[in-house]
């Protein structure tokens, strides 16, 4: 088990993170825990946690899901936490799902159930703790708009909290898109499953970034991130660019 520190020692929050796809190369995990850390918050790894099951759900690999999801509430269980805090919207709403796959064994549901309640998306936690009136954010002149992750607004309810955080980066200005809340294409592994269709989509939703003259479009699931940078590629300009959100905070962060 890895112990991360917070930064500042104002808050007691002790807040476990957890990753699922975001491993894949990307910078979001340590940017992530660089924010909680800004935001006062412990963090703590538990190193026999696994993938959330969201790819084998979505292949329809139930009982691979099954097994991730026990062995997951079981390496949280034993930690002393407030929350379980996640940065990819598809990870954050099968982890609250764990008490449906879980049904079928009182046992198992009970355990679920407990695990479910302090599952947090970091963007919302942030707006929880007070991370906007510990820090100031800056970023060099550009417009930002915001894609949502269907999984992040719709199951875990979280339109809201990276909003408020974008907004508040001094030097941007931010737009939002036309349909911001209509799915990029991307859907778990439909992209991969019914590519023409999805890139219909992406060509609707790029149209609608295009409308915000932004430069940056943010996104908070790694599916989405990958999405949109294929519309990028495919259908915006030279001076766009795709970025997680908890990358843009970072950069935006005092002395980075």
């Amino acid at each position: 088990m890895e112990w991360i520190n917070h930064l500042q020692t104002e808050l007691g929050d002790e807040i476990v993170f957890t990753d699922a796809t975001t491993r894949l190369a990307y910078s979001f995990d340590a940017n992530t825990m660089k924010l909680l850390q800004a935001a006062g918050c412990d963090i703590v790894i538990p190193d026999t946690q696994q993938c959330c099951g969201a790819l084998h759900g979505h292949a329809g690999e139930q009982a691979g899901a099954v097994r991730l999801a026990k062995q997951n509430i079981e390496a949280f269980e034993a930690l002393d936490v407030d929350y379980v805090i996640t940065n990819a919207g598809g990870c954050g709403a099968f982890l609250l799902g764990y008490d449906h796959l879980l049904k079928q064994d009182p046992a198992w549901l009970a355990r679920a159930e407990r695990f479910k309640a302090k599952v947090k998306d970091f963007a919302s936690i942030l707006i929880e703790v007070g991370f906007l009136d510990r820090v100031t954010l800056t970023l060099p002149k550009q417009v930002i708009t915001y894609q949502d992750s269907c999984h992040l607004r719709n199951v875990q309810q979280g339109a809201l909290a990276p909003r408020l955080l974008l907004q508040a980066i001094r030097g941007t200005t931010y737009v939002e898109q036309r349909h911001a809340d209509h799915c990029c294409g991307s859907a778990g592994v439909y992209n991969l499953l019914q590519p023409i269709i999805a890139n219909d989509i992406l060509e609707m939703k790029m149209g609608h970034v295009r409308d915000t003259a932004a430069q940056t479009i943010v996104t908070s699931n790694p599916g989405c991130h990958l999405q949109m940078q294929l519309g990028i590629q495919e259908h915006g300009t030279d001076s766009m660019r795709a970025v997680h959100l908890a990358d843009l905070l970072a950069e935006a962060l005092p002395n980075t």
